[in-house]
């Protein structure tokens, strides 16, 4: 169990930054709201999905 639990921590990091690089290519500043989904293929095997909205900041002086 140790090992799947290290499998899935390190799909979710590598979700993530796939998620933070789309956003740069966009030009945005941030991402927010960001959700994660987990569902199982098989025994033994998951998929992780990162998803949120990629957001600029804008100064309105």
């Amino acid at each position: 169990m140790t090992e799947y639990s290290k499998m899935l921590e390190e799909a979710r990091e590598k979700a993530i930054n796939r998620m933070v690089d789309d956003a740069e290519k966009m030009g945005a500043d941030a991402v927010i709201n960001i959700r994660f989904m987990t569902s199982m293929v098989m025994a033994g095997a998951a998929e992780i999905l990162a998803y949120g909205t990629a957001v600029k900041i804008t100064d309105k002086k």
